[in-house]
């Protein structure tokens, strides 16, 4: 529960620090209307045409009678536009970032440095590369929300089950992985590879479920995807922050009573080995008295 209100309590902080730097809140709005506009279109388009993708999807079903074939292909139809919609909220911060690759990236950067600095070390990479890196990362992450997108679109079809269950866990698993996209950028630049990124909030379920669900939720309006957008990666370094330990002062700088981040491999150093405490016991065998019970001079 702790971790669910630190979520929240980051996605707060992000909105409420773009509205105090106008500056980079008006920027951070055009790339999330340009991808508004696109995503718009899309779903439109897919609410037009979804019942004819209903009976293509369901020829089973062309000599069923009234009225089951008209629930089948309805809940068919439902449920897909649900589908895509969730993949839409995902693939939205993703496209958005993409879009403003440069605003983004600045912009996450300048909250890191008001929120006590950069962290040491940061990976400086060229645009085409921050883009390549950005997209491939997109690509890998969606392939993972599908693996959990089309079992749960499945599922949809049980009675009562799909109805109330199924969607709750969809949108947990679209809040957990558009935490991870929008955590991509301050991740990025401090070199960690999306693998390991996904391990990373694995270990921290609940700051990942508190920040991205409600983001999800509220992405579901359009205009107000566009508004919270910049806020969102805003929120998202502040995340970073907490789940690296990077605060710009060392992990123990941080508010008492608040969990300290689970040690992660990138962070972890091999510790030196230790020296034999007593070196000398392995020099050799003890010097052996001369005749006479003194040690020679060359073994002194």
């Amino acid at each position: 529960m702790r971790d669910l209100g630190a979520g929240l309590r980051y996605l707060g902080q992000g909105q409420r620090w773009v509205l105090t730097h106008g500056r980079w809140f008006g920027f951070g709005l055009l790339p999330a209307l340009v991808t508004l506009v696109l995503y718009a279109a899309a779903l439109t388009g897919l609410a037009f045409w979804a019942d004819d993708i209903a009976a293509w999807a369901t020829p089973f079903a062309d000599d069923w009678g009234s009225p089951w074939q008209t629930v089948l292909r309805t809940v068919f139809a439902v449920l897909l536009w649900i589908a895509v919609l969730m993949l839409a909220v995902l693939s939205f911060a993703a496209v958005s970032l993409l879009v403003g690759e440069l605003f983004y990236d600045k912009l996450s950067e300048k909250v890191e440095e008001d929120a006590g600095g950069l962290p040491e070390g940061v990976v400086e990479l060229s645009l085409w590369r921050e883009l390549w890196l950005g997209l491939t990362d997109s690509l890998y992450v969606l392939w993972r929300t599908l693996r959990w997108t089309v079992p749960l679109f499945l599922l949809g079809f049980v009675p009562v089950v799909g109805q109330t269950v199924i969607p709750v866990l969809g949108f947990c698993v679209t809040g957990f992985f558009l935490t991870l996209e929008l955590a991509s950028v301050a991740m990025q630049r401090r070199g960690i590879p999306v693998r390991e990124r996904l391990a990373m909030l694995r270990t921290r379920r609940g700051l990942a479920l508190g920040f991205g669900v409600p983001l999800a939720l509220l992405f579901l309006v359009p205009l107000v995807a566009v508004f919270l957008m910049p806020g969102a990666v805003a929120g998202a370094a502040l995340l970073v922050r907490d789940l690296t330990g990077t605060d710009g002062r060392g992990p123990d700088s941080r508010a008492p009573g608040q969990p300290q981040p689970q040690p992660q491999p990138h962070l972890q150093t091999q510790p030196y080995p230790q020296a034999h405490p007593y070196p000398q016991a392995q020099a050799g065998p003890p010097p052996s008295p001369a005749p006479g019970g003194s040690v020679p001079p060359h073994q002194r």
